[in-house]
């Protein structure tokens, strides 16, 4: 099932040959298997949880250490947008809060000012909590994504020795 969507979705293959001659990028970069699909999601996920400028930029620069699918990490960066920072990042800090064992500022305020003053209270929690999701969160999905690869393949595979038979 999962193999069908991203089938479907490499079609185009004539247009991406093009693309990826025209730059002289690696074809790597843009399979679409089981193993890189899901590290691009792991890269992803993993620079995406880290509060930083140019987190995109991060997921290119880790090209030359791991191969894994870009365009779909780049995609799960974007997980982390204007819109849903505000939430993961106070989440990062109330699970690195959690992990220790402070209580944290009860009174925050969305304000430059605030945030310049007390700065020194929120980095330490925010980074523990950033850690946390970006190590830990981001191999339970992996894991995750991977098993439920594994077991479409293998329910696929069921299912058309099931209708040999018939």
């Amino acid at each position: 099932m999962i193999r069908k969507f991203f089938r479907k979705k490499a079609s185009n293959k004539g247009k991406l040959d093009t693309f990826l001659e025209k730059y002289n990028l690696p074809r790597a970069y843009f399979n679409i298997n089981r193993r890189m699909v899901t590290k691009g999601v792991f890269v992803g996920l993993f620079w995406g949880f880290i509060p930083m400028p140019m987190q995109m930029l991060a997921v290119v620069a880790t090209t030359p250490f791991i191969r894994f699918n870009v365009p779909i990490a780049i995609a799960m960066v974007w997980l982390s947008n204007p819109f849903t920072m505000p939430f993961m990042y106070y989440m990062e800090y109330l699970t690195g809060n959690m992990i220790l064992g402070k209580e944290g500022l009860g009174d925050i305020e969305l304000t430059l000012e605030w945030f310049s003053s007390h700065m020194s209270d929120i980095f330490l929690p925010l980074y523990v909590g950033t850690a946390f999701y970006s190590l830990f969160v981001s191999w339970l999905i992996y894991l995750l994504l991977n098993w439920l690869w594994i077991r479409s393949v293998k329910e696929e595979k069921s299912e058309k020795t099931k209708k040999r038979k018939k």
